[in-house]
């Protein structure tokens, strides 16, 4: 048997041009993460990344705290969603960037109603794959940790993947992973536990590294 801990990226850059890279806050949160994994002697036996700059990013961090370095499998299977493709597919008149509360709600709502179009079938988002594809190539990094290692594994992806590796594991309808995905705070560590022939959620979006040492003001969801 082994644990799986599937860690969301730190706090990206949303409301700027480049969203992908971490801000100053997320890669702090990251190398408090490896931090808490080194003072616990978490030590890890496989790891495995989407091929996002924020993923590789908030890994680096990690490895900062951790004092270790990896050679982390990068798998496009673990990338996020094209959140602005599936706001357009509903909505295609241009939004303003969001830079305030109202609008970063706005930018909400139409996100969780192009989810569930993309995930029934009413959309196809331009650039992306089916939900279906995109579900199946997150059960396939499941898999590969499965087949592959034993003892700790570590997975850096973003809430849509790992959001959806739960509602799989769980037998969620598909919808769930919405609701899933927009709860999820960043740098959170989800665990399964994994023998060869399955997987099994212990904890889902927790900051255990952050609420040890009282650090509310680092909590986010961007």
């Amino acid at each position: 048997m082994g644990t799986l801990y599937l860690v969301r990226h730190g706090q990206a850059s949303f409301g700027t041009d480049d969203y992908d890279r971490l801000s100053e806050l997320g890669a702090r949160q990251c190398e408090r993460l490896g931090e808490y994994f080194r003072e616990r002697n978490v030590r890890f036996d496989g790891v495995i990344t989407g091929t996002l700059k924020r993923h590789a990013q908030s890994l680096q961090a990690i490895e900062r705290g951790l004092q270790i370095e990896h050679e982390p499998l990068a798998m496009p299977g673990l990338n996020e969603y094209d959140s602005e493709a599936v706001v357009r597919a509903i909505h295609p008149q241009p939004l303003p960037r969001a830079t305030n509360p109202e609008q970063v709600r706005q930018h909400f709502r139409f996100l969780r109603e192009g989810l569930i179009a993309w995930m029934e079938g009413r959309t196809t988002p331009a650039g992306m794959p089916t939900f279906e594809r995109f579900a199946g190539a997150v059960v396939e990094a499941l898999d590969n940790v499965r087949a592959r290692h034993e003892g700790n594994v570590l997975i850096v992806s973003s809430g849509g993947p790992i959001s959806t590796a739960v509602a799989h594991v769980l037998g969620a309808p598909p919808q769930a992973m919405v609701e899933l995905n927009l709860r999820m705070r960043n740098s959170a560590i989800t665990e399964f536990a994994f023998t060869r022939k399955r997987h099994a959620l212990i904890t889902f979006n927790t900051l255990p590294h952050l609420e040890s040492l009282g650090h509310a003001s680092w909590v986010t969801h961007t």
